[in-house]
């Protein structure tokens, strides 16, 4: 089984010079998610790890260089996740490679995608428009914050007594890679029905997440299933945009099967 450190996070590698789709390198899931309880393929959520690409080039049929951006959808049900530095080297590896269309770039980049994944990777040209996500923020609360690590979920309450509808988000989120130690940066949107989520303790537990160190995809499933744990919604909705990292963001979502219904694709400021 793979693992982080089995990947080229953290190591001097050359840039290929050639197509190579053995570069992807996937992550099985199942580890990170024995960590928070969770076995089998019977998922308490539905999602997808939406990925902006900013870096895609290629020659054309006679040799001059194409550029485009992309966005790649993974399905969160696929068994592996697509680490990122390997996703990167891929997309670098087609610099050089010639297509007599461009059609023919994405399809080739979904099945790529497809096969690291062990799922269908949907890839469109092009990236979602810049929008301020909707909610109310919870960043100007004046609260006290004394601890940044590990996750502290009990930090999380709610109001039985006070049901809502609401959409709370926050810029403060960050954690760490679980290999390099690099920060990792991103705004969260948490969008719900059911008891009135207490905003202090909401906040003092996102800043929780600072020192930690779990990929992205894994911090935003650990951040669905304790709130679903400790607040008991009727149905939970958990997205998070995460900044960029050498030509790349990712932005995954986890929500409650069949209830939270469509959210547009958007792209925060600092993306």
């Amino acid at each position: 089984m793979n693992t982080p450190q089995d990947s080229s996070l953290g190591r001097e590698v050359d840039y290929p010079r050639q197509y190579d789709a053995s570069l992807l390198f996937p992550i099985p899931r199942a580890a990170a998610r024995a960590e928070i309880g969770l076995s089998g393929d019977a998922l308490p959520f539905e999602g997808e790890d939406r990925w902006h690409a900013y870096e895609v080039g290629w020659l054309d049929a006679r040799g001059k260089p194409c550029v485009e951006t992309a966005t790649l959808w993974v399905p969160g049900s696929s068994p592996n996740l697509v680490e990122s530095k390997s996703l990167k080297l891929y997309l670098n590896s087609l610099n050089s490679a010639r297509f007599n269309r461009a059609e023919a770039v994405r399809e080739r980049i979904a099945t790529d995608l497809s096969a690291c994944a062990g799922a269908d990777v949907r890839v469109e040209f092009g990236l979602p428009a810049f929008a301020n996500a909707p909610g109310e923020t919870i960043d100007h609360l004046d609260v006290d914050i004394d601890c940044y690590g590990p996750p502290r979920e009990a930090y999380l309450t709610a109001n039985a007594d006070e049901v809502v509808s609401e959409t709370l988000t926050s810029a403060l989120l960050k954690s760490n890679c679980p290999v390099t130690g690099q920060p990792d940066w991103a705004s969260v949107s948490i969008r719900y029905h059911g008891p009135r989520i207490d905003r202090e303790g909401l906040l003092r537990y996102l800043i929780s997440y600072r020192d930690h160190a779990e990929f992205h995809e894994q911090c935003v499933e650990r951040i669905f299933l304790e709130v679903m744990r400790r607040c008991a919604p009727a149905w939970l909705d958990v997205e998070a945009r995460y900044t960029r990292r050498g030509g790349l963001d990712i932005n995954p979502r986890r929500f409650t099967p069949g209830h939270a219904g469509p959210m547009a694709a958007i792209r925060d400021l600092r993306q």
